[in-house]
């Protein structure tokens, strides 16, 4: 039996984004639009850094300099973020179902001819296209929908030789339902260093 697993859990999440984007969303013009990229780590959603506003302004930093049409004045939005029914990678329980679907998402992709996606550092085909389809199987499958996905993960150079501590480790939020949003903020200047 499935146990419902629906947190109702409230976070902080942090948002890296132009500053244009941060006055249109604060002022209501604008609202995030989720991402739906092939190599989003967590599938397709509203990406933000849990309790990690300077995580989030360094990838705004790093993505001005990849994409300066997209990203002229860095900047960082905050949210408050109810979890609602997420699909916790932090929980054995998702990462259980998660290792459970795998076998039959390739299967599926071994049936209609196409190749498995594959992970390559940071850009997370597969990642992405396992967790996709394994939260659309399992809404098929048992009407359950969810709302957020939420996982960690160890990136960076480590902080010394021996250790598993990592520069940019981070837990990162992806939110499917906009409605788990409840209201947008604006980080006060000292939350991190630009």
């Amino acid at each position: 039996m499935l146990t419902d697993l629906n947190y109702q859990r409230m976070i902080i999440g942090y948002h890296g984004c132009d500053a244009g984007v941060v006055a249109k969303v604060l002022s209501g013009e604008e609202l995030l639009a989720p991402s739906e990229q092939d190599y989003d780590w967590l599938g397709h959603g509203i990406y933000f850094w849990e309790q990690g506003p300077q995580r989030a302004y360094d990838w705004a930093k790093a993505e001005a300099k990849r994409l300066p049409d997209k990203i002229k004045t860095p900047a960082v939005l905050g949210a408050y973020i109810n979890l609602g029914q997420c699909f916790d990678l932090l929980d054995t329980f998702n990462t259980e179902i998660l290792k459970a679907s795998y076998p039959e998402f390739c299967r599926v992709l071994s049936e209609n001819g196409k190749p498995l996606p594959q992970n390559k550092g940071v850009i997370r085909n597969l990642d992405c296209a396992v967790i996709n389809w394994s939260l659309d199987y399992a809404k098929s499958k048992t009407g359950r929908v969810f709302q957020s996905v939420r996982g960690v993960f160890v990136e960076g150079e480590l902080v010394y030789p021996g250790t598993q501590i990592a520069l940019k480790s981070h837990i990162q939020v992806a939110v499917r339902d906009p409605n788990c949003i409840i209201g947008f903020f604006k980080p006060n200047a000292n939350s991190y260093s630009t």
